[in-house]
């Protein structure tokens, strides 16, 4: 993509609501505009990062048995009555009626209408387990919207539910989600702590928070220092070794500041880190909190009809896009890792008023994207200092740039944007590295 035919209007100043670093930066490099308070629309820079974060959630939950649907944003009230929680939610949940006057809300969430779908279509304990997920927007009212879209009242949501015959599978269900999303983080290059949490509104009696370490965190966060040698990328085949990661990952004591306490607390202070913690993930096994009262039963071995038991289990697609920036980034701007960035590549042409320079650009361009890789190139006739800034503002992972003097030498300049590693090397090396 040619930046002078993509739309991406940075800017060079901070907006004066802005006060993190990911709201920051996601509004100076152009990738997402206020609609309304809490709400945003996403620009083409920010939709392709979303859309990558996106696709590796969807990956590791087709990975992991789970399957695919797509429910309404608009749900009926009747199924949250029949539950008990449409009372029960609050102002957040946004009330609506129809032309008809029928009660309609925009939904925060699925349980009821996962559980409604499930109750017509499965009778018998020989079609479970079942997973059931779909990525789709919410809107919950946040009575203080701020920070972008870390706590926006519209997001995008991966949302998915299980349905089992039995306590013991339900669980078995919960730890291999919760291996999932262990992997999931670790591929957008974040390490995701686990935290027993709250229920709240959702219910049930086991639930675990997961926290992206990073020092804008909304919270302070305690956990062991081991937890930094764990290998999130685990792969498991059975009850017993998902039981045993989870064993293993839940041992590393995560607490917030509210919850946490010194005299309690098993952890020596030699190993006790203190740090701070963004949630990206929340899950919940429930039992029949919601098949019970909303007769989600099926036909047990027996014969006799049981309540099926559940779980859910959501990941904030959206607010990753926020979590990853406030992880990753530094003074000049965003530092994403590869698996998510917009573009891998940002090819800068520094001599834009030269025929050679643009002519050789013209051709490198065409070569890297004929060999599939995602590049953004600056043919812009816009001064070398604003290019860089530009580049390094919206974080793109490598930088390749092409000026007359270099091209004089045969030589073109590869930048590392982590690690801010500048080293010349020949078009055709350059080809071959990205390659």
């Amino acid at each position: 993509m040619r930046v002078s035919r993509y739309f991406l209007p940075t800017l060079k100043e901070t907006p004066a609501d802005a006060q993190i670093a990911s709201h920051i930066f996601m509004l100076r490099a152009g990738m997402v505009r206020q609609s309304a308070s809490g709400i945003y629309t996403w620009l083409p820079l920010g939709l392709r990062v979303l859309k990558k974060i996106e696709d590796i959630v969807r990956e590791e939950q087709n990975k992991a048995g789970a399957l695919e649907v797509l429910m309404p944003t608009i749900q009926s009230a009747d199924l949250w009555k029949k539950s008990g929680r449409y009372d029960d939610y609050g102002k957040e949940m946004l009330r609506i009626s129809d032309r008809k006057d029928a009660e309609l809300l925009y939904g925060p969430t699925n349980e009821e209408l996962i559980t409604d779908i499930f109750s017509n279509e499965v009778k018998s304990y020989k079609d479970l387990p079942k997973n059931l997920y779909h990525i789709q927007w919410k809107f919950r009212d946040e009575i203080r919207p701020r920070f972008g879209v870390m706590r926006g009242r519209e997001f995008l949501m991966k949302d998915a539910y299980s349905f089992d015959v039995s306590a013991e599978a339900g669980r078995d269900s919960y730890n291999a989600m919760f291996t999932a999303y262990l992997r999931t983080f670790a591929r957008m290059g974040l390490k995701a702590m686990p935290m027993r949490a709250d229920t709240g509104p959702i219910g049930g009696d086991l639930s675990h928070e997961f926290l992206v370490i990073a020092e804008t965190g909304e919270s302070e966060v305690f956990f062991h220092k081991g937890f930094e040698d764990l290998d999130p990328m685990v792969e498991t085949h059975s009850a017993e070794e998902r039981q045993s990661i989870v064993d293993t990952w839940t041992s590393m004591y995560a607490a917030t500041d509210e919850i946490h306490n010194p005299e309690t607390c098993d952890v020596a202070d030699s190993d006790l880190i203190q740090g701070r913690g963004i949630e990206v993930g929340h899950i919940f096994f429930f039992g029949d909190k919601y098949s019970a009262p909303m007769g989600a039963s099926v036909q047990g071995p027996d014969g006799k009809l049981v309540n099926v038991q559940m779980g859910s289990y959501g990941v904030g697609v959206s607010r990753l896009v926020g979590g990853i920036i406030e992880s990753s980034h530094d003074e000049n701007g965003i530092i994403w890792p590869e698996s998510v960035a917009p573009f891998k590549i940002g090819l800068i042409n520094l001599g834009g008023k030269n025929d050679d320079c643009v002519a050789f650009c013209d051709d490198l361009y065409a070569q890297l994207e004929a060999a599939g890789i995602e590049v953004l190139y600056d043919d812009t006739k816009n001064g070398a200092g604003a290019k860089f800034s530009q580049m390094d503002l919206i974080g793109l992972p490598w930088q390749i740039a092409v000026g007359p003097r270099g091209l004089k030498n045969g030589v073109v300049e590869v930048k590392n944007r982590k690690t801010g590693e500048k080293v010349e090397m020949t078009p055709q090396d350059a080809l071959t590295k990205f390659s």
